[in-house]
C-alpha cells in the first residue's frame, strides 16, 4: 500500500538515522528503489490512540521531505517517522498542532499495517506532486495538496486546524 517514500534511500539518507528512533513502535521496511521504503506498526493500538510524539522535528522549508505545520511553516521529522506514506486510506493521523501521531478515528490500527497518512491532511500545496498509487477503493489518483481537492472529498478526511483555516480563506 506504500505509494511516496518521502526520503530517497541513498546512503547518505541513510545515515541520518543510523538507529531506529521508534524502535517499540515502528519498522522501517528500507527499498534501494526510490519511493519504495516504508514504515509498519509493531504494535496494536484502538482507533484514535496515541502512535508516537514528534520530538526530534527542527523547522524546516517546504520540500518534499518536510511536514506542513502551519500556513507559512514545515518541519524535517528527523526521525523514523519520515517513512510514513501517503494513502487515501490512512492508517494514522499526523495532528501538527498537538505535534502527534495518532491511529485514524474509526479503526484499529495492527501490528504490521502500514503507517500511512493522507498527506493533504498536512499539505496545502505539495512541493512534488505525485501519482497515487495507494490502490485504496477511494485512491484520489493526483496528489497536489489540499488546495486543488474537492471540499467534499476532504470533508471525508481528518485535517489539520491550519488545513481547515486555509480552506476557509479561500
Amino acid at each position: 500500500m506504500a505509494t511516496a517514500d518521502p526520503v530517497p534511500t541513498t546512503p547518505a539518507l541513510r545515515s541520518e538515522f543510523p538507529a531506529p528512533t521508534h524502535p517499540d513502535r515502528l519498522q522501517v521496511n528500507r527499498s534501494d528503489k526510490a519511493f519504495c521504503s516504508g514504515a509498519y506498526s509493531l504494535i496494536d493500538l484502538p482507533a484514535g490512540a496515541l502512535f508516537a510524539k514528534i520530538t526530534t522535528a527542527t523547522p524546516g522549508k517546504k520540500a518534499y521531505t518536510s511536514v506542513q505545520t502551519g500556513p507559512d511553516t514545515h518541519i524535517e521529522l528527523n526521525s523514523d517517522l519520515v517513512y510514513c506514506n501517503h494513502s487515501c486510506e490512512p492508517s494514522v493521523v499526523f495532528d501538527m498542532s498537538r505535534m502527534e501521531v495518532r491511529v485514524v478515528d474509526g479503526r484499529p490500527l495492527k501490528a504490521g499495517d502500514a503507517l500511512t497518512f493522507f498527506y493533504p491532511s498536512t499539505e496545502w500545496d505539495m512541493d512534488q506532486p505525485f501519482q497515487c498509487t495507494c490502490g485504496a477503493s477511494v485512491c484520489r489518483g493526483l496528489i497536489t495538496g489540499a488546495k486543488a481537492m474537492p471540499a467534499d472529498v476532504l470533508g471525508e478526511y481528518w485535517l489539520n486546524p491550519h488545513i481547515e483555516d486555509m480552506l476557509k480563506g479561500q
